[in-house]
């Protein structure tokens, strides 16, 4: 367990440094090249592309009121982020981030039924996103934890905020594989794709939440604090 400690590219910060906050992001812009072919040590994935089972998403009222279910899902770009600030909070154990991302491009097989913006929506097969600029905050609320006579530590809550500067979507297959009709689609989700992420926003950041407070807790609860933030 200690290899931690020895590893070339972990830049280890201290509980005591004055200039913690920065410490801990140099640290993490210090291991971001590496996270495009995973990061064994820390339980960390390939992220180029970032894979993702499944994500159903159950919009039930609202201007968009829909049930899709989204399988086997590639993101490309998520190792390029920008992290622009971080704020630890030891005594809260509360940890603050704020990242930038030029660009992401999603890839899925989908199903999809229901309404957007009053009009009705259904199909099956290959969905592909294109999305540019987009800011994210995010808040891990965690707890230490003992665990075999050591401290780790646990994220509770994990709340994300984000805002996309611009998308693009295209859905095949859409209503049965009628092209004039799906075209038709695509060009109104295109348009009007700023009021689609709107009513839809509350359920995906719930989403991305949870998916990645759980990614999280794989490699927290992999090394002890006292290896991850020494006094």
């Amino acid at each position: 367990m200690r290899v931690i400690c020895s590893a070339s590219f972990i830049k280890v910060c201290r509980q005591s440094d004055p200039h913690l906050n920065e410490c801990i992001k140099n640290s993490v812009e210090h291991l971001r090249p590496l996270l495009a072919k995973g990061i064994p040590e820390f339980n960390i994935p390939s992220c180029e592309p970032l894979c993702i089972s499944e994500v159903v998403i159950d919009q039930g009222s609202g201007a968009v009121a829909i049930r899709s279910t989204y399988r086997n899902i590639k993101v490309y770009g998520p190792s390029q982020f920008a992290l622009r600030y971080v704020k630890i909070d030891l005594e809260r154990n509360r940890i603050k981030i704020k990242l930038w991302l030029p660009r992401l491009e999603l890839t899925s097989r989908y199903t999809m039924e229901g309404r957007i913006l009053m009009m009705p929506i259904s199909g099956t097969g290959t969905s592909r996103g294109n999305y540019t600029n987009i800011d994210a905050t995010v808040i891990m609320q965690g707890q230490k934890i003992r665990k075999e006579n050591e401290t780790y530590f646990n994220v509770k809550d994990f709340y994300i905020d984000f805002n996309i500067g611009h998308a693009t979507i295209q859905l095949d297959d859409l209503f049965n594989g009628d092209k004039e009709l799906g075209e038709a689609m695509n060009l109104f989700l295109n348009d009007n794709w700023k009021n689609v992420a709107n009513e839809i926003k509350p359920v995906l950041e719930d989403t991305i939440a949870n998916i990645f407070k759980k990614f999280s807790n794989k490699i927290y609860h992999k090394y002890p604090l006292n290896l991850l933030l020494p006094k």
